[in-house]
């Protein structure tokens, strides 16, 4: 008896639609991503994963920072920060913090994420880690442990320099992590302004009012960058993330985020293939009282995908077998693999859905006499289409 991978077919319906290397999404921005939320899969990459000035969108690192140590509990949000003469004298935009004065945390936090203040970035960086350098170095080292390949930072504020890049892709990342475990400070993005020293700012980000269900995150520019913005909304209890870098004008900027963000919502959709506990396939088993065990899956087997790809989505059941008997009910078997050529795909894990037993000395026999004048299969690999 051959054992082999077994691949079965589920569904295939590639002739009524043409393939995509990806969403057919046309963007003016140098670099872009749309990214689900819930299953963190990128939807649209434009030169997500190339490494580039990130200007003031890095303050999320910074801030990422701060409510790490708040969920922690190292930090309060009334612990008080001096404001040093490095801070004080910063450059660009500003919270217009006082040299040698003290600013509770929750006004330094409105102050970077409402006003995008370099002066407030300063004063936590010094006050976290003794100075901004090594403030920096924590970046990074954050950055690493939290599986942001393309990002190493110079600065607490994204002040131009040739040692601090990110890319599209992993501020996408660290978004869905701001969201996901820091949910409770997650709300501070969606207030539109801040007043300190009696001067009134409103929140740069412009998806707050051109995008219904908008609510963060965070903007950015610089000569060398250009204009971007990492933003976030929410519509019928779906989130979407779109990044973007390299745009010519604040106005070109708020078109094309809020274009972007209405595709990330209008134009994908999700394909369900498998409801939890339904059986997937048929595995063929080897020595068994039965000669096939149902594969089940565990979880929702879904895909998001572009509307136009629908009908190129595929689903196949992998796993070496026949099975040797005895089986174990919910012992695993093999996966199931759902994708869209040349797009995304995501693994699930395949389980039996019933034990199979062994089966008797005579069924024995008779298999060995049966394998014994069998035909000798052609190939190592069989594909059957599900009916």
């Amino acid at each position: 008896m051959l054992f082999a991978k077994r691949i079965i077919a589920l569904m295939c319906l590639c002739a009524a639609a043409p393939a995509f290397a990806q969403a057919p999404i046309e963007t003016a921005a140098e670099y872009a991503v749309i990214m689900d939320y819930r299953t963190g899969e990128v939807l649209f990459d434009k030169n997500g994963r190339v490494q580039t000035a990130p200007a003031s969108m890095s303050k999320l690192m910074t801030v990422a920072i701060v409510f790490e140590r708040l969920k922690n509990g190292s930090l309060s949000l009334t612990d008080e920060f001096n404001v040093s003469a490095k801070a004080w004298r910063m450059g660009g935009s500003k919270m217009w913090v006082r040299v040698d004065t003290q600013i509770p945390l929750i006004d330094l936090l409105r102050g970077v994420i409402v006003q995008s203040g370099n002066d407030a970035c300063i004063v936590i960086a010094e006050n976290l880690a003794g100075s901004e350098e090594a403030f920096a170095e924590l970046m990074t080292q954050k950055a690493r442990e939290w599986g942001m390949v393309d990002s190493t930072f110079a600065n607490a504020t994204g002040w131009p320099d040739p040692d601090h890049k990110m890319s599209m892709r992993d501020l996408a990342t660290l978004t869905r992590k701001i969201i996901n475990e820091y949910g409770s400070y997650y709300a501070l993005f969606a207030e539109r302004e801040f007043t300190w020293e009696k001067i009134r700012q409103p929140n740069r980000n412009p998806l707050l009012e051109s995008f219904d269900g908008a609510d963060g995150l965070k903007t950015g520019h610089t000569e060398e960058s250009g204009y971007g913005l990492v933003g976030s909304a929410v519509r019928n209890d779906e989130r979407r993330i779109i990044v973007v870098n390299g745009l010519t004008s604040e106005k070109e900027r708020i078109m094309e985020t809020t274009r972007l963000m209405r595709i990330a919502f209008d134009d994908f959709a999700t394909k369900q293939f498998f409801q939890p506990g339904d059986v997937v396939a048929e595995a063929e088993v080897f020595k068994g009282k039965t000669a096939s065990v149902p594969l089940l899956t565990k979880e929702s087997v879904d895909l998001i995908m572009h509307r136009q790809a629908l009908d190129d989505a595929t689903a196949t059941v992998v796993y070496e077998g026949p099975i040797a008997a005895p089986i174990r009910e919910n012992q695993q078997i093999g996966y199931l693999k759902v994708a869209v050529a040349g797009g995304p795909s995501r693994e699930y894990p395949l389980y039996a859905g019933r034990a199979v037993g062994e089966m008797s000395l005579f069924g024995k026999i008779g298999l060995a006499a049966k394998m014994l004048f069998a035909k000798p299969p052609s190939e190592d690999t069989s594909t059957r289409a599900a009916q």
